[in-house]
């Protein structure tokens, strides 16, 4: 059933834009570049709005958040001030009047019952834009704060089956209560009202990019966040997830990636600026750490040449995008022609990547046919 909101269809869900475009991020400290480079977010509420009402007036379709609960370690510490992706969701819904607000939740850090209750507290703040990305929950030291283990990955997604099964009958229009009792959740006269202004429920999202992830993701979601590494074969990836969940679901997936933007008039600045925050200003000790690409005895600093450390310092692991406004443009294309239905969108510096989306890039996606 196609999400509306009394009769209107969410920005991520409207067929009328080709390519759909989320800013990614900025509810954390550095967003999602690990680098020291000047003019990345601070996370403050004032900078915070003016990015969220930035976005929602340039036609952004999304402002979706990270769920971070401590920092990365390092000289950096990247991401370790940042705010919780809910409460975040309902005052970005309170202060811009189109974007979808989607908040990211680690399975483990709250109960399904809650969870619908204030999903459906953020809709009616927003006007019926709110939506869920479900993360199974990953790193242990953020989950272990919770009071339990991470949990080996087919439990993990068994758990999340049960949390968003429950969650999805609370905020069906199922009127009475119900027991619900599983593996993980024991929830008895489960109940909640009101039901969120969306019908039949919030725009769901999950990131899980192994087997049993993208089979949670084509059984419950409307999108499936993967990463990009590279683009060979990367069409027939696409057709091949897009076919399975209407095989064996009857479901139309979306499958959105993310990329990283480093625009200028020229290449070659571009290229300059991009090697000065990632290879000058990066922080390679934490990414070392953190991704585990290289010998700990290794000196020689040539995991400056790992194609994985550069794009996760780059921004996330994500698609880079470096050059031109039309170079830009054309790889937001091909990506599209390959199958890809959206993309989260970083920079450095959030507020000055939005203005050259405005200047530079919006005019080119609109000849392109990827944007309205």
């Amino acid at each position: 059933m196609q999400r509306q909101t009394n009769g209107k269809i969410p920005r991520m869900l409207d067929p009328a834009t080709r390519m759909k475009m989320a800013v990614f991020g900025a509810n954390l400290s550095g967003g999602t570049t690990l680098t020291a480079a000047e003019g990345t977010i601070k996370v403050t509420w004032p900078e915070t709005v003016e990015i969220a009402q930035t976005a929602d007036r340039l036609g952004l379709d999304a402002m979706i958040s990270v769920s971070r609960w401590k920092g990365f370690g390092g000289d950096l510490n990247q991401n370790d001030r940042s705010f919780e992706t809910l409460s975040w969701a309902a005052g970005i819904g309170a202060v811009t009047t189109d974007i979808q607000v989607i908040a990211t939740v680690h399975v483990p850090t709250i109960h399904p019952v809650r969870l619908a209750k204030e999903g459906v507290t953020i809709d009616h703040i927003s006007g019926g834009r709110f939506g869920l990305n479900v993360v199974a929950g990953w790193l242990d030291k953020e989950v272990e704060m919770f009071g339990s283990p991470v949990g080996d990955h087919t439990e993990r997604y068994e758990k999340s089956e049960e949390w968003l099964s429950i969650v999805k009958r609370l905020w069906s229009n199922e009127e009475e209560e119900f027991n619900f009792e599983g593996k993980y959740y024991k929830v008895p006269g489960a109940h909640s009202e009101p039901k969120p202004l969306q019908t039949p429920h919030p725009l769901l999202m999950s990131a899980g990019s192994s087997p049993t992830g993208r089979d949670f993701a084509s059984r419950h979601c409307d999108f499936n966040f993967i990463l990009v590494q590279d683009t060979e074969n990367l069409a027939e990836k696409i057709s091949d997830i897009k076919r399975n969940a209407m095989e064996q679901y009857g479901r139309e997936l979306k499958i959105m990636t993310m990329v990283t933007i480093v625009c200028a008039d020229t290449e070659k600045e571009a290229r300059d600026y991009f090697n000065h925050y990632v290879f000058e200003k990066g922080d390679w000790e934490t990414v070392r750490r953190i991704l585990g690409t290289l010998d700990r005895n290794s000196q020689s600093g040539d995991y400056k040449n790992d194609k994985h450390a550069i794009n996760y310092i780059a921004g996330y692991g994500a698609v880079p995008l470096v050059g031109t406004p039309e170079q830009v443009v054309k790889g937001l294309k091909d990506l599209s022609d390959a199958g890809i239905d959206g993309v989260t969108l970083a920079w450095v510096d959030y507020r000055a990547g939005l203005k050259v989306f405005e200047e530079k890039l919006l005019p080119l996606l609109r000849q392109a046919g990827l944007r309205q």
